[in-house]
This record gives structure tokens, C-alpha cells and sequence, in this order.
């Protein structure tokens, strides 16, 4: 289970990075929300978004396929699907490991 208390929230991260920087937090806002909208534009159009050191974001489509249904034995086509993965950078894994 994850410990709610240890969940960064939008406004958590917010006032983080207006305090590191010295920015207003309106402004920290606006340009979370549009690296955020930036991002998400980028990788559904299909382009890998790559941070050295942190990680990157990158779709996937995972081939249509027929699976059988448990306790009946009925094959169903599982059609082909859309997703994000992300895969963390070094950086930041050595630090997680470092903890």
C-alpha cells in the first residue's frame, strides 16, 4: 500500500520549486502546466520525450491479440491498445537507490 503522506501533490511541488527558484507560485504554475501540456501533446503524437538524467516518456501499442476467458474457455479479441511508458534515467535511479 502507499503511504498517502509521502505523495507530492501538485501544490506541494509548486511551492517547492517557487521557493528554490525565487518565482512566484502563479508563474511555477503556468509553466508546470505547460511543460505537462507539452509533454502529453508530444509523446500522443508519437515523439519521445527525453530528460538526461531523469528519464524519458515514450508510446507504446501493444498488438491486438485473443485471450480466453477463465471458466468459460470463450476466445475474445483483445484489440490493439495505446500506452505511455516511462523509463527512469540514471541519475534518478541512483539516487532512489541511494535513498
Amino acid at each position: 500500500t502507499i503511504n498517502k503522506e509521502l505523495i507530492m501533490k501538485k501544490a506541494e511541488l509548486v511551492e517547492a520549486v517557487a521557493k528554490q527558484t525565487g518565482l512566484s507560485k502563479s508563474d511555477v504554475e503556468a509553466v508546470i502546466k505547460a511543460t505537462i501540456d507539452t509533454i502529453t501533446k508530444a509523446v500522443a503524437e508519437g515523439e519521445k520525450v527525453s530528460f538526461i538524467g531523469f528519464g524519458s516518456f515514450e508510446l507504446t501499442t501493444r498488438k491486438g491479440r485473443k485471450t480466453k476467458i477463465p471458466m468459460t474457455d470463450k476466445v475474445v479479441d483483445v484489440p490493439e491498445s495505446k500506452s505511455v511508458k516511462f523509463k527512469v534515467g540514471k541519475r534518478l535511479k541512483e539516487s532512489v537507490a541511494k535513498g
